[in-house]
């Protein structure tokens, strides 16, 4: 059973930067369950409350966002995405603690606080070089986990009174990191006030997020769902930084998540330089055409075709009575299963490394989630890689299966079959 949400409920009536109202509509995914709202058997039958899914932009400021913003308790309270069950990310987590310290001269010590802390992977990194950390997650689970890590974390969400209470009890930060946690965020303006009375004068604010443009040439439409609340690009984010007292002292690119945008922030009154790449990243984006309409336009017609192209695909295979299962229990994952309408009867199941998700079911699919293990034990004709942003890790991991005939369908940018 299925409860859908008014359309004018929880409808987002102004751009959450400029606050201006100009809002054009560009792409609808239709109605779907949060993507990390996994099912266990016995709530199969019961209500599943699905919420408009569309994407606009603001034709004053030209941030992108959804149109519609899902209250962040309903998604975020008992959250089962864990990134340290990735090596990628594992890689990528340890570089970012070295980077920071190194680049800035930080001494032993100083005030590491990551916001969106998850299960305190980052913090560990920083952990080991004898920094003070502390992390902030609302996720009652995340929260617990990170404590038993021996990671000192805040279960509740960033905002800038929270802020206060850390600078009342621990003193200000010399490092606040935020990874793929910055577009959840409703209140932009708060955040960022927040940021500024946390950092220290000296300090540095480190956010890594999916880039619109990696988001847009790359049709990396499943990155678009109700937790992803914007689609941040270069030009938006320095009018929110400059309204709240903070400057952009570096950007540079991150191949993790499909394509991410890093960026060093520092005080309005910062000893840190602005280096060149500010100026080169606003031409580019210029060029690109981020403040036409017609780019958003170009992005929706390749979606629409990639549904096609992938329904079509698995409606031949079926009709050839190949067994076709799903890899990877992703939020991804979810919102291709769901814009493109394909069920348990299309895919058999879907295996997943995390012991969160097994036993449990796809939201608004429905589809049971097994342990890997289920893969090579049961050798299926296809395999349809939802977390295809660790492509590279996967296929290598699961070479056996793929040696014994097994193939991958990956429908992101393009239809392809490994």
């Amino acid at each position: 059973m299925q409860k859908n949400i008014r359309s004018d409920q929880y409808a987002a009536v102004s751009c959450r930067i400029c606050h201006g109202n100009r809002l054009y509509k560009f792409l609808s995914l239709g109605s779907m369950p949060t993507p990390n709202g996994y099912l266990e058997k016995k709530d199969l039958n019961k209500k599943e409350t699905l919420y408009p899914l569309g994407v606009c932009v603001c034709l004053d400021c030209w941030l992108v966002q959804l149109t519609h913003v899902v209250p962040a308790e309903i998604m975020f309270k008992n959250y089962l995405y864990i990134p340290s069950t990735s090596s990628t990310l594992m890689k990528n987590f340890r570089s970012i603690a070295d980077d920071l310290i190194s680049r800035f001269a930080f001494k032993k010590n100083g005030l590491v606080v990551d916001v969106g802390s998850n299960d305190g992977t980052l913090l560990s990194f920083f952990q080991e070089k004898d920094m003070k950390v502390l992390g902030v997650d609302p996720a009652d689970n995340l929260a617990a986990a990170a404590e038993l890590k021996g990671i000192k974390t805040v279960c509740d969400f960033f905002t800038s009174s929270l802020a206060e209470k850390i600078v009342r009890e621990n003193g200000r930060a010399k490092i606040i990191t935020s990874t793929n946690s910055f577009a959840h965020l409703n209140d932009l303006h708060d955040v960022c006030r927040a940021f500024s009375i946390l950092l220290d004068t000296d300090g540095v604010c480190f956010l890594e997020f999916p880039y619109l443009v990696d988001t847009i040439d790359k049709n990396e439409f499943d990155t678009i769902y109700h937790e992803h609340l914007s689609y941040l690009s270069v030009s938006p984010i320095k009018m929110l930084f400059e309204k709240n007292n903070l400057k952009i002292l570096d950007l540079s690119r991150n191949p993790v998540h499909g394509g991410s945008l890093c960026v060093y922030l520092g005080k309005k009154d910062s000893p840190h330089k602005t280096t060149s790449a500010l100026f080169r990243f606003l031409e580019e984006e210029k060029l690109k055409g981020l403040n036409s309409k017609s780019y958003y336009d170009e992005f929706a017609k390749r979606v629409r075709l990639i549904k096609k192209d992938l329904v079509n695909f698995l409606i031949r295979q079926k009709k050839l009575g190949k067994k076709i299962v799903g890899y990877g229990a992703s939020a991804k994952g979810n919102v291709l299963l769901n814009y493109c309408k394909i069920n348990n009867k299309t895919i058999n199941y879907v295996v997943d490394s995390i012991p969160y998700k097994q036993g449990r079911f796809t939201p608004g699919t429905h589809i049971p989630i097994f342990p890997e293990s289920r893969l090579l034990a049961d050798q299926p004709d296809f395999a349809l890689l939802f977390s295809w942003t660790f492509a590279e890790e996967i296929l290598d991991k699961q070479q056996s299966y793929r040696e014994k005939g097994g193939r991958f369908i990956i429908a992101i940018p393009s239809l392809c079959i490994e």
